[in-house]
């Protein structure tokens, strides 16, 4: 396009530029932020959800003679035949509810407690996450040969012998056995979370507690209407992934029992692994992983929604 100025004159009109879109300028300007997010979706991509579509396809196929085929649901039909398969839901669903009644109540009732102390709160605080800071099987054994023997040499059973009670043979007989794996677990575990509910206690206002003693509150009240209302976030949170995690138990009782006596810890993560790992059947190991992850996943989701309801109430 060209203007004309004067007789034998021309000059030629600057383009017109044409306004960015929103999505553009945006995205230019989020492009390093993108950037930096690539490496962690990659990750998450190969390593996270890669071997979990895998994992579902390959429950769906058999191995015979070295030639992979598609079996339907024969895997799953052979893992819910399985006596076991019922065994081991049961025990996961008996260690998850005990683990909720001492690893999720204990370590607030700790941090409560920490908190109250004006003065050795970091001292207290390397104490109960010391345990953490241990190798998981190391932690294991530790608390199993020397607080847990079934002997009297065990320092439960002497506190016990001391105080004229009947000791007890912990993970060594069935009826004790699921209950010992849930304070192993609850000692070698609760650390992380007295630190968490710390840090949430530590941001309530003081002012609520103030107002709460001129008032007359005990410390049990002042827990109730101040504390429990003001952690209600990290408690329901903590709570979800407590449920998540001890379904998913299987340190505890590969390292200490073997899933026995009488087969009473094993859950269902020891028993794919027993399908993988001793019997050689990984398509039915995996077909017992999908079977966890929908059950986790409609647990999840129906947690969710509870929340979701009860915040809007």
């Amino acid at each position: 396009m060209a203007i004309v100025i004067s007789p034998g004159r021309t000059e030629t009109a600057a383009p017109v530029r044409r306004p960015q879109t929103r999505f553009v300028r945006e995205a230019r300007r989020n492009a390093r932020a993108h950037g930096f997010l690539l490496g962690s979706v990659l990750c998450f991509a190969l390593f996270t959800w890669y071997p979990m579509i895998r994992e579902i396809i390959e429950s769906f196929q058999r191995l015979h003679l070295g030639v992979t085929g598609f079996a339907g649901l024969r895997n799953y039909r052979q893992i819910t035949a399985d006596p076991f398969f019922w065994q081991a839901w049961r025990n996961t669903f008996q260690f998850t509810g005990l683990a909720l009644l001492f690893g999720f109540a204990l370590p607030f009732v700790v941090a409560v407690v920490i908190n109250e102390f004006r003065h050795a709160q970091a001292y207290l605080r390397v104490l109960v996450y010391l345990p953490v800071m241990l190798p998981p099987v190391a932690g294991i054994l530790l608390f199993r040969n020397y607080f847990m023997d079934p002997t009297n040499a065990g320092l439960l059973n002497q506190l016990l012998h001391a105080v004229h009670l009947p000791t007890s043979q912990w993970w060594g007989a069935a009826p004790s056995a699921m209950p010992s794996l849930v304070i192993i677990s609850t000692w070698t575990n609760m650390g992380s979370a007295v630190l968490i509910y710390l840090a949430a206690l530590q941001g309530i206002p003081g002012e609520l507690y103030e107002a709460a003693e001129i008032d007359g509150a005990g410390l049990l009240k002042r827990v109730w209407h101040v504390t429990i209302p003001q952690t209600r976030t990290i408690l329901s949170l903590l709570l979800m992934l407590q449920i998540v995690a001890t379904m998913q138990m299987f340190t505890e009782s590969f390292v200490t029992t073997g899933g026995g006596p009488e087969s009473s810890t094993v859950t269902i993560v020891y028993l794919a692994y027993n399908y993988a790992f001793q019997f050689s059947n990984f398509n039915t190991a995996e077909a017992l992983g999908v079977i966890m992850f929908i059950v986790l996943g409609i647990f999840s989701v129906l947690y969710v929604w509870i929340e979701r309801h009860g915040n809007e109430a």
